[in-house]
């Protein structure tokens, strides 16, 4: 992994944090969280972060 990638994973995940913490504030729905993770990928295109993906929240 280089360091454009690693950067576009770390920004990836930090975004998802985010708005996984929304989402257990009940600021977002389930389905905004799926929508931001949606557009994240696009946005950020991690290679780790897409095999993490549509996995069910825990």
């Amino acid at each position: 992994m280089n360091e454009k990638q690693f950067r576009a994973e770390k920004l990836y995940h930090i975004s998802l944090s985010v708005a996984k913490s929304m989402l257990k504030k009940g600021i977002i729905s389930k389905e905004e969280y799926q929508e931001i993770d949606t557009i994240l990928l696009k946005k950020y295109r991690p290679i780790l972060g897409t095999l993490l993906a549509g996995k069910p929240l825990q």
